[in-house]
């Protein structure tokens, strides 16, 4: 039966939620702000509904986005990542107006939110866990109870937002006189951000890698897991660069991860599409960090290696239908890459380079390459809303025939306006320690020499080559 899904998202994920609805035959409904009222999902959509002036606010806003699905007769609503993606609130809303939310439910979303919660359930269900405290005690009380922990534990600490998220809300903290400074200003921040001051410890783990695995879950007792993904390379707690399946060689590890994660996901009840996210230290311990309840941005590295489309199974579990495969069905090939192609000046600390406008844009393509994007030639880039442009995935047969791959596509890729991690990719991809595979969570902080390039030089070449290809053919008509 023909159904209404309206996305409540923007930008890349709107766009690839849109394309699966579409796909399955149903009709797709965009949402924007007037600063997007130029973006590609309003356009690719079969109905879009402006929300409001914003900027991020009307996106936000639970109220419009519900009356927005009723006034289109939307009978789903997909969060896409990010802004209301994991907020129990906004789930809730829907089950009340009886539309269907495509993710877990809100009861499920409102437990994994509460990291302290999260680690109560996965305690229970015997999922190994890097030591950590309850939620701390308000004023002295409280602080008393982070030092007695950092007394047994010994520093370094990582102070934590009990409702944070996407990298934001995390602390670390080396001593005594730091960790009483930091609690309260943890709080403020917290509070400002998640609306939520609750703040927990956790012994930090030293450089591990950030291996996380992909599960689906059915409502008819089905939980699979589709292999790992490696999301090490990091720029302040947050995904730069993000590999599948995971470059470990122990593949007895690994396959007791992903054993650990379906187990994780059925102790939470868990439905839909999720992440299961894990560290692991030197010694190849593994210890749970939490449950993402909903589709990542990552997600494309999965698809590329398994052929699974993830947004397109999340729909059909959502309408009450079975997973079409067992476990025994998932099979990883090969090695996928994706690499978060931003406007940001990465020599800048990464700083964004909203407000400008691409004034010349060529993609790469060819066997084994994806985009998942929404910026073309003219677009101005808006200064209000994250700086993701276009992730770029490649796939290959083997490792190096895949990082191959990648610099091919980088290296062709052109984007002029802003700056962007093109160029910063490119000396990544070369660096000797990347092509082994070898790398943690300290990646960019040990290899300071991925910052010395000459990002402008790069671009001015590939323009002026593009500008002279554009020349020869005015001058040649017939030219091959």
């Amino acid at each position: 039966m023909k159904k209404k899904v309206l996305v409540a998202n923007r930008g890349e994920i709107a766009l690839r939620i849109i394309r699966a609805i579409q796909e399955l035959g149903h009709t797709a409904v965009a949402v924007y702000e007037t600063p997007d009222n130029e973006s590609l999902p309003i356009r690719i959509a079969d109905e879009a509904i402006w929300l409001g002036d914003g900027p991020r606010c009307d996106y936000l806003n639970i109220d419009k986005v519900i009356a927005a699905a009723k006034k289109t007769g939307a009978d789903a609503i997909h969060p896409g990542y990010g802004f209301l993606a994991e907020n129990p609130a906004f789930a809730k809303a829907c089950e009340d107006a009886g539309i269907i939310f495509v993710g877990p439910s809100s009861d499920v979303i409102q437990k994994l939110g509460d990291k302290v919660m999260a680690r109560k359930i996965m305690h229970d269900a015997d999922i190994p866990m890097v030591p950590g405290t309850q939620n701390l005690s308000a004023g002295d009380a409280g602080v008393d109870e982070a030092l007695a922990f950092a007394k047994k534990y010994d520093y370094p600490l990582m102070l934590k937002a009990t409702a944070g998220g996407g990298g934001r809300g995390i602390r670390r903290i080396e001593n005594d006189d730091q960790m009483t400074e930091e609690i309260p200003a943890a709080r403020a921040e917290s509070q400002a951000a998640f609306n939520n001051d609750n703040v927990y410890l956790e012994k930090l783990v030293i450089n591990p890698k950030h291996v996380e695995v992909q599960v689906m879950a059915d409502n008819f007792g089905s939980t699979v897991h589709l292999g790992t993904r490696d999301c090490s390379i990091q720029r302040r707690n947050q995904k730069l660069v993000e590999i599948a399946p995971s470059l470990i060689e122990d593949q007895g590890l690994l396959d007791k991860i992903c054993e650990t994660a379906v187990k994780a996901a059925k102790a939470a009840n868990y439905t839909n599409a999720g992440t299961v996210e894990f560290l692991i230290d030197k010694d190849m311990n593994y210890y749970f960090m939490e449950i993402n309840t909903r589709v990542q941005v990552e997600h494309t590295v999965t698809e590329m290696v398994t052929g699974i489309d993830i947004v397109r199974t999340q729909l059909k579990i959502a309408f009450g239908m079975k997973l079409a495969f067992a476990q025994d069905d998932v099979q990883i090939r090969g090695h996928a890459i994706e690499m978060r192609i931003n406007a940001e000046d990465p020599q800048n600390n990464f700083m964004p380079e909203g407000g400008k406008t691409v004034s010349v844009y060529r993609s790469p393509g060819g066997y084994g390459v994806r985009l998942d994007g929404f910026v073309y030639q003219g677009f101005t880039i808006p200064e209000v809303y994250d700086s993701l442009l276009v992730k770029l995935t490649v796939h290959g047969f083997t490792w190096s025939e895949t990082v191959d791959r990648l610099r091919r596509c980088l290296t062709n890729y052109v984007i002029v306006g802003p700056k962007t991690t093109i160029p910063f990719y490119l000396k990544l991809i070369n660096d000797p320690d990347f092509q082994k595979g070898d790398f943690d969570t300290s990646f960019l902080e040990t290899h300071t020499h991925l910052m010395e390039y000459e990002e402008q030089a790069t671009e001015v070449n590939k323009l002026a080559r593009l500008i002279a290809e554009i020349h020869h053919k005015k001058e040649n008509p017939y030219a091959i």
